[in-house]
């Protein structure tokens, strides 16, 4: 076994139906006394549900938070919180709302309770973001990793199916970077590999009844899983697509991720194999990793394109440019071509690999080259 350093993020997990019953004990725990509910203006209803559960330990809501964190709406829930003396925030909803939470908390230190309702996985991370000039910045703070987190299944029973499955693509793309993470090890690779099988398993259940409280139990146990490793492990070239893709386009967040997904898995496909092995496994599937992702999100619905999610083709090359600006580590290169070529399969939805190399691929340190030979037929082959 290679040698490897695991640290465990600390945190206080509440998990189960009805478990937003314990959400005064877990502000009380925080040794809170005047907790800011933020939530989306969709979710203003359980903003409002929460703060009638805390009486008096609740100071307001502030219900604004709204996709990519831009930053004069961070500015505006700064201030809102220091102006009511917040001395904790409950974050209600899904990443846009953490994300806030995380603003507010990396120049307060204010501690986050969590009520995650998608399955985005922000919760279980000490990552943020913020969107300023149509670019987004991301980062790493000990400060802005939630406190406590309430997982109740009940919350999620009226999430949108076609959130449901977008949010749920966005959990599996965390747990996939995990898996091939520069920093992976046999801990997080296990939990990655749990929850893709708890959230593949869980998903079409949720689409045959999106009522089904043990299919919801399943995906957002998943969920906690796959966040939980993209806070223990680097991001990759995935994350870097959809952080340039949703930072500067706007593009939804969970959907973008949802259409990435099975082009990057196409592009790392050969430098990766241990990784794609996992996920085939954890999908019990019999066409390898990119094409059982592929063929499960359109057993789904999941939006399958670029072009259907608001992306212009126009802007395809600036988007591989900005990649290049600044890449992530990738367990394969990162060439322009090949991000190039990456986007505009995703554009289309197409089943073709994104600049699948012939011959061989070129390998960074420590990495054997690889040759188109050595890869199973599927149909992302051309």
């Amino acid at each position: 076994m290679k040698s490897f350093i695991f640290e465990a993020s600390p945190g206080r997990v509440v998990f189960g139906p009805n478990a937003v019953d314990h959400l005064s004990r877990e502000v009380e725990q925080l040794g809170a006394r005047r907790a800011l509910i933020l939530s989306t203006p969709n979710q203003v209803e359980l903003a409002t549900d929460l703060a009638g559960r805390l009486g008096e330990r609740s100071v307001g809501i502030y219900p604004h938070a709204v996709m990519h964190v831009p930053v004069e709406v961070a500015r505006k829930a700064i201030e809102v919180a220091d102006r009511l003396g917040a001395d904790c925030v409950v974050a209600a909803g899904g990443g846009s709302t953490i994300g806030l939470a995380k603003a507010i908390a990396l120049t307060s230190a204010l501690p986050i309770l969590a009520v995650p309702t998608t399955y985005a996985g922000s919760e279980m991370t000490p990552i943020y973001g913020l969107t300023e000039a149509g670019l987004k910045r991301t980062g790493r703070d000990r400060r802005v990793l939630p406190k406590s987190v309430i997982y109740d299944p009940h919350l999620t029973l009226d999430l949108p199916l076609s959130l449901s499955i977008a949010s749920g693509f966005n959990a599996i793309a965390h747990a996939v970077e995990a898996l091939y993470a520069e920093n992976a090890n046999p801990i997080t690779s296990l939990m990655a590999e749990e929850g893709i099988r708890a959230l593949t398993h869980g998903l079409p259940g949720v689409k045959a009844d999106p009522r089904d409280l043990d299919s919801r139990s399943d995906c957002l146990y998943g969920a906690w899983l796959c966040g939980a490793v993209l806070g223990l492990a680097n991001m990759a070239l995935h994350h870097k697509l959809c952080h340039v893709l949703g930072g500067t386009w706007n593009l939804p967040h969970a959907e973008t991720h949802t259409v990435i997904l099975p082009h990057v898995l196409a592009y790392n496909y050969a430098a990766a194999p241990e990784a794609m092995s996992r996920i085939k496994r954890a999908m019990n599937a019999k066409d390898d990793a990119a094409s059982a992702i592929f063929g499960l999100m359109q057993n789904l619905g999941a939006p399958m394109s670029l072009e259907e999610i608001g992306m212009k083709r126009d802007n395809l090359a600036r988007a591989a440019s900005l990649v290049m600006e600044s890449p992530y580590y990738n367990p394969r290169p990162v060439t322009y071509d090949g991000i190039q070529a990456l986007l505009d399969n995703a554009f289309i939805g197409c089943c073709r690999p994104a600049d699948r190399a012939k011959g061989s691929t070129s390998s960074q340190p420590g990495q054997s080259a690889v040759t188109e030979e050595q890869l199973p037929g599927s149909p992302f082959a051309n």
